[in-house]
């Protein structure tokens, strides 16, 4: 019978809770942000009392990054498990330069704009509909978890 590390088995598990987190935050600002700030662009200027999303968005993008890459590491020695931990990685790191290229940059400015153009709401209603695919990008790095979770499991005695 095989040893298994415990950090194998909760490395990928952390990475699968902290991506679902992410997942659930993307999901709320997709349905219910995102479809009102356009028209109403104090809901995300703090400065005018709105939400501040980098105070979720950092931290827990942050904490699922260096969990992705512990869970990698971790499951290195495993074939059957590292490419699905890796090509989740892979696929939220793309979906993190697309926003580091697009969304961020341009959050920032709407944050600091204070009430929009009509020009400008275009512009934001543009964001909010390429932001949609944020959360199926964070789905597909998810289901790439779930699938090495669940070989690990299977393994467990």
């Amino acid at each position: 019978m095989q040893v298994i590390s415990p950090l194998i088995e909760v490395a990928p598990l952390s990475a699968l809770i902290l991506g679902t987190i992410a997942l659930g935050g993307g999901i709320y600002e997709t349905l219910l942000v995102d479809p009102a700030w356009p028209n109403y662009p104090a809901i995300v200027q703090p400065s005018r009392g709105g939400i501040n999303r980098g105070l979720f968005w950092g931290p827990v993008h942050t904490l699922y990054e260096l969990a992705l890459v512990v869970a990698a590491w971790s499951v290195w020695s495993d074939t059957g498990v590292r490419w699905w931990v890796i090509g989740a990685l892979m696929i939220h790191l793309a979906a993190r330069a697309w926003s580091f290229a697009y969304f961020i940059p341009n959050a920032i400015r709407f944050e600091k704009l204070g009430d929009l153009t009509e020009e400008q709401r275009h512009l934001a209603q543009r964001w909010t509909r390429l932001s949609r695919c944020r959360p199926v990008l964070q789905t597909v790095s998810i289901v790439g978890l779930c699938v090495a979770v669940s070989h690990l499991a299977l393994r467990v005695p």
